[in-house]
Order: C-alpha cells, then structure tokens, then sequence
C-alpha cells in the first residue's frame, strides 16, 4: 500500500525559484510530488527542477499543458524527457495525432498525462466554446471523450476532476493514472474560489484517484506543514477504512 503522502501533489505556484524553495524545503517531508507550472517554469526554468532534485526526493509534476501542432509538440516533449521528470502534460485538444506525438517524444522517459477539461470550466464555458449541447450540460462525457483519445494515444493517464475519477477508471482500467486538481478538504472552502468542479481529499480517493493537486489550502494556512498533515490524516482515514 502506498503511503498517504504520496497521493499529494504541492503545486509551486510562485513567481521565484526563491519562493517555490522555501516551500520544497518546508513541506519535502509531507507531500510525494511538486507540481511545477508555466509561471514558475518561465522564470526559473531547469533551475527549479534542479532545486527540486536537491531538496527533496519528492517526484517532479511539470505540468505545462502543450498545445500545438503535432510535431511541435514532439519536439517539445523530446526535450522534457531530457531533464529527469516524472510527469508532464499535454491538451487532448482536437487532435490525437497531437497527444500520439506527444508520447512519441518523451520516449518512455516521462509518463504523459491528457488534460482533459480545466477543473475551472463550468458549463457556460463549455456551451460558449461551441461545444454540442450534451457536453454543456454533463462535462463528464466530454472528460470521458478525450480521455479515451489520450488511452488510444498511448498517454499514461489524465488530468480530470475528482467526480470523473471513477468513471475514468471504470471505462480504463486501475492503471489509467488520473491526476486530481481541485482538491479542497471540506475546512479550506470558501466563497471566492475559482476552482468549479473541487472535491474533498477523502472523496477524491474513495473514486480512485491516484494523485491529489492540493494548493491553496496548504499554501496558505499559518503553518503549511501541519495543513499538509491534516490531508494526510484524510488520506490514511479512507486507506484504513
């Protein structure tokens, strides 16, 4: 059984390499993952990945998101395959050739995760994007449709939300990797989130889900470390149970 830490995934989302070390260094010892992304990456390029390998023996989630044309794409993913990380991503978009090209490049070296739709998108977006009417009024199909592209493509997994984990799994299999963004415990909620689509750490997990993206929650309590502990402590109640 794996250990409750390493469902969890700290995002850095912070301006500086500086600032996103200090958080290394603070929760190394109560999260399995750091989540690097785009903010965080154009500043501190291969440098915060370093940080992260010298810091920590947490994994490294460079979460990306391409989206171009396929051999673009290739290429791109060529290159992150080069620099140690364990996971990163890819839109599924409207193109498998893309997401096919996308597993070609990283060459076994990094697993690839689709995203699917953002945990931010609610129906309005979707029906405003053009998107057949059906999608609009239940995202999960529209979740399902390209997770069954990335599958098809070869992708390790997807990035969905915690209500479609279960679906996913059931429809792809237990070693289909979903990545859970949106994860709120129930004493972090509050009325200004831009998260849509948000589930509790236990909720997550009861679906089978295989990472949890927890952030604001833990990143902005008094004490991290002990925000960090108070999800584990949800994690282990439902591994026990």
């Amino acid at each position: 059984m794996r250990n409750a830490k390493e469902y969890i995934v700290f995002p850095l989302d912070m301006p500086t390499v500086e600032q996103a070390s200090r958080y290394v260094r603070m929760l190394c010892e109560h999260v399995g993952m750091f989540k690097v992304g785009l903010e965080l990456f154009v500043r501190g390029g291969n440098r915060i990945l370093q940080t992260i390998r010298n810091e920590s023996d947490a994994k490294i989630f460079l979460d990306l998101k391409l989206h171009d044309i396929p051999e673009t794409v290739r290429r791109a993913m060529m290159q992150i395959a080069g620099w140690k990380v364990d996971f990163t991503t890819v839109h599924c978009g409207e193109s498998t050739h893309m997401l096919e090209a996308a597993v070609e490049g990283a060459g076994g070296k990094v697993s690839v995760l689709g995203v699917t739709v953002l945990t931010s998108v609610s129906a309005e977006d979707i029906w405003n994007s053009g998107f057949e009417s059906r999608y609009a009024e239940n995202i999960a199909d529209l979740v399902v449709l390209r997770a069954k592209s990335a599958k098809a493509a070869g992708c390790a997994g997807v990035v969905c939300s915690g209500r479609e984990v279960k679906m996913i799994k059931e429809r792809f299999g237990p070693d289909f990797v979903t990545m859970v963004p949106g994860i709120r415990p129930a004493w972090s909620l509050g009325e200004k989130d831009d998260q849509k689509r948000v589930v509790t750490p236990a909720a997550a997990i009861e679906n089978g889900a295989d990472y949890l993206v927890v952030g604001r929650p833990i990143r902005d309590a008094e004490e991290p470390e002990i925000a960090a502990e108070m999800v584990v402590s949800e994690i282990e109640g439902v591994l026990a149970g």
